[in-house]
């Protein structure tokens, strides 16, 4: 496959995109500044934000997948069981985003209507809340292979990433949500909570635009 610099670019571009329609979708759903509570939140949504932020799921799906081609492409130096399985895996994790988002709006839906209908919320969105927990146990083990597969690439040099996209990969700042989120103000912890793992997802695909952002004419044309 061959790739310009122009390309790689609008690749990462169409990730960050994605990171960032789908932290505007979550804001629709969770956002309010008068209240901390997710659920109350999506409860008291209009119907057009509980609608805007499901399209904004579909698009920002779409375009978290184009910016995979930049990372599949990052890869195309390593072994095609490495290149493949960070495809194969980061793909299915990404499209995950979009369906669990899906599962958000039965969880608001029925919030929702709970509100209207003076009901208890938590018993209302108990099954679309266990619906998005099990959904979720099928995309851990995926994190935690893909984790493997990516780090010890770009650890190796085996990838075109420099060494410190590590630190960006989105497994490390998951794993330390609750400290960052922990001690963040009313207003500033329900947008860092809210849209926690697309941000970390934007920033990734910043990181990596940034990285190959000026990579080589020879590198590009190389296979």
């Amino acid at each position: 496959m061959k790739m310009n610099q122009f390309w790689i670019r609008i690749l990462g571009i169409f990730g960050i995109l994605g990171g960032l329609i789908l932290f505007a979708g979550d804001m629709l759903l969770y956002y309010d500044p008068t209240s901390l509570s997710l659920k109350r939140n999506m409860g008291n949504a209009s119907d057009f934000r509980i609608i805007a932020s499901g399209v904004c799921a579909l698009f920002a799906t779409w375009f978290y997948m184009l910016g995979l081609g930049q990372v599949y492409y990052a890869f195309k130096t390593t072994k095609p069981i490495f290149r493949n399985g960070v495809l194969i895996f980061f793909g299915s994790i990404l499209i995950a985003f979009g369906i669990v988002h899906g599962a958000f709006l039965a969880i608001a839906t029925t919030s929702k209507l709970a509100t209207e209908h003076n009901l208890d919320i938590k018993e209302a969105a108990l099954l679309s809340e266990k619906i998005n927990e099990i959904l979720r146990l099928f995309v851990y083990p995926m994190v935690g292979i893909l984790s493997i597969l990516f780090i010890s690439q770009v650890w190796k040099i085996k990838t075109l990433y420099p060494r410190w996209i590590i630190f960006f990969f989105p497994l490390i700042p998951f794993l330390i949500e609750d400290i960052v989120t922990k001690y963040l103000p009313g207003n500033i912890w329900i947008i860092i909570k809210g849209g926690y793992l697309n941000i970390i997802l934007t920033i990734f695909f910043i990181a990596s635009t940034k990285a190959l952002w000026n990579i080589k004419e020879s590198e590009t044309n190389s296979e």
